[in-house]
């Protein structure tokens, strides 16, 4: 990647890695030299999440965002050619990460990105340099209302009210409430995010695999006590954004951490699942800031314009 001036912003890059039978596309900007910061999405999104956070870091950090099997621009093999699990996503992503010879890595995990990127973590300690974590669970205190539905259902066995229940968080109007429901500015989102969502949501194929995912999320639940072990035994530098008012994953999942994770810094935002659209500017800062103190100082402190709001 081309070097940029200190706190400017570097074109974004828009490739493809051939990782076994899938095509995986990623976002790149910034210097390969300066501190990686793989950033990893959540559902029902894809790399386009972090589309405002790249340009605005993309001076100072070697930024890479790439769209799991089955998301946004990577290939969508059928179920039967890619069994769509968390444990096979994950390892899709660990050799992705290894073809780009990535090292030294800051985690962004938001969501999706807490299950795939925890398990390379335990697979690969030597690989994490430091955790970014936006609304990212590892607790059971931190599973929000609506999974817990989605739980109950799957556990009671009532495929029929499980398919309705994945159906309609896959329909737009489901996927537009979880950009905008707990915002603390709603006419801050834009529509671009969920439109692009429902786009990539109605292509062939997309349905099905985000069903296959819904049936194997409860595979999470019992690593929760592994991935708290791993934090608490290697005590990694730990940023930890949260929108407070997300009813998939609520603060109280964020608070949970500072139990193993006593020197985490923790802000929790007045706002719900996808921060980053609406405090794209605080979070920036809070990034640099987090970097500064724990991979690299630079040379001088990077701000942006920054709304009063409570921190906490």
């Amino acid at each position: 990647m081309a070097k940029t001036e200190k706190g400017g912003s570097a074109t974004t890059s828009y490739r493809k890695a051939q990782i076994d039978d899938l095509e995986i596309f990623y976002r790149e900007a910034g210097d390969a030299e300066n501190p990686v910061i793989l950033l990893l999405h959540g559902f029902p999104s894809s790399s386009h999440m972090f589309r405002n956070l790249i340009d605005r870091l993309s001076g100072d950090y070697h930024l890479i965002a790439p769209d799991y099997p089955g998301f946004g621009y990577s290939s969508c093999l059928g179920l039967a050619s890619f069994n769509y699990t968390f444990d096979n996503i994950s390892k899709i992503v660990e050799k992705f990460i290894d073809r780009l010879s990535l090292a030294n890595i800051t985690f962004y995990m938001q969501d999706y990105g807490g299950p795939v990127g925890f398990r390379i973590a335990k697979r690969r300690p030597e690989l994490i340099k430091a955790f970014i974590i936006q609304n990212a669970n590892t607790f059971h205190e931190g599973i929000g209302p609506d999974v817990q539905k989605i739980g109950a259902l799957q556990a009671a066995d009532d495929p029929e009210q499980f398919e309705a229940a994945i159906d309609r968080m896959m329909s737009f109007e489901g996927i537009k409430e979880q950009y905008l429901f707990g915002t603390k500015n709603p006419t801050a989102i834009s529509p671009d995010a969920y439109y692009i969502d429902s786009f990539f949501m109605q292509q062939p194929g997309r349905k099905e695999v985000q069903k296959a995912l819904f049936k194997d999320y409860a595979t999470n639940f019992p690593k929760y006590p592994e991935w708290q072990q791993y934090l608490a035994d290697y005590q990694p530098p730990t940023l930890i954004t949260w929108g407070k008012n997300d009813k998939i994953f609520p603060g109280a999942g964020a608070l949970a951490y500072q139990h193993i994770l006593p020197h985490a810094e923790i802000h929790l935002l007045e706002g719900g699942h996808f921060l980053t659209e609406e405090y794209c500017n605080e979070i920036a800062t809070l990034i640099n800031a987090f970097m500064q103190k724990y991979c690299r100082k630079l040379p001088r402190p990077l701000q942006f314009a920054v709304r009063k709001n409570d921190h906490d």
